[in-house]
């Protein structure tokens, strides 16, 4: 867990894929470092709100989810009042799901996003060809909504990010430099078969894989330091060879069911070594 005396914030949101069970992987990259974190894919921003950075680029290519994490930085009291006029139950799930997000103001736009993400299937986020948030009702082991001092403290954290909606690709060659730590965690598509299955217009898949190989030498070309956690298999493993691999293991939940959990392996990528502890005497 994070170092020099804080206590790791956890996300306010659920996310398919989250790497928190490979923190204790993740988090010798960063060290006591003390650079500008960069996550272009940032879901939850699992990985930010653990190691608390003191300064951030987050971006990723859902608006609904940017515009979320804008609404909660910059306004948590008022989304926790949208939220708290939410009735939780299944019929209200889908009448929530249902209802056009252009009638909402912004506060109550990220409200529906915290409700549907906690209350959905998984932490899945997945939309139809017309990009309308499709999963389905799944209350089993959500836990609760989140409070408004849970709201607060990530929005404390989350005013040290600027926070974009764009791909990757321009995200990084727009800000990373020298000197910055970069964070890639991409939805995973092996043999043309998303792991965590999502649809709409920017959907990463396996095609994505010779963008991001090629980023990532314009990122060592620039002094500026990466890490990328991917599937284990053999797509990333030839895309990937140039750099340094670690084949690591997270326990996963096959399907999102708990009975059917397993060991997945998982290959870290990166340009610079783990930091190692210190032994004492």
């Amino acid at each position: 867990m994070p170092r020099g005396g804080y206590v790791e914030q956890r996300p306010f949101l659920r996310w398919a894929g989250s790497k928190r069970k490979l923190f204790p992987k993740l988090l010798p990259y960063w060290g006591s470092r003390t650079s500008r974190y960069i996550e272009p894919f940032s879901g939850s921003a699992a990985l930010f709100f653990a190691i608390q950075p003191t300064e951030a680029v987050l971006s990723d290519t859902n608006p609904e989810l940017i515009g979320t994490l804008l609404q909660v930085r910059d306004d948590p009291e008022t989304v926790f009042k949208a939220l708290c006029y939410l009735p939780t139950g299944e019929s209200n799930y889908y009448r929530l799901r249902d209802k056009s997000v252009e009638e909402l103001h912004p506060a109550q736009r990220a409200a529906r996003f915290i409700f549907l993400n906690r209350f959905c299937f998984n932490g899945l986020y997945r939309t139809n060809r017309a990009g309308q948030f499709n999963v389905p009702y799944a209350p089993r082991g959500t836990g609760s909504l989140p409070s408004l001092e849970h709201l607060m403290s990530c929005a404390k954290l989350l005013q040290r990010a600027t926070l974009e909606c764009d791909d990757f690709e321009p995200i990084l060659l727009k800000h990373a430099k020298r000197g910055d730590f970069v964070y890639l965690d991409p939805p995973y598509a092996v043999g043309n078969r998303r792991v965590f299955k999502q649809y709409g217009p920017h959907s990463f898949g396996t095609a994505d894989l010779a963008r991001l190989q090629d980023i990532l030498r314009v990122l060592d070309e620039r002094g500026a330091e990466f890490v990328l956690s991917y599937a284990y298999c053999k797509e990333a493993l030839n895309v990937f060879s140039g750099w340094s691999l670690r084949r690591v293991y997270a326990q996963r939940n096959i399907s999102g069911f708990a009975k059917h959990r397993r060991r997945a392996a998982e290959v870290i990528v990166s340009n610079v070594e783990p930091m190692r502890k210190k032994r004492t005497n």
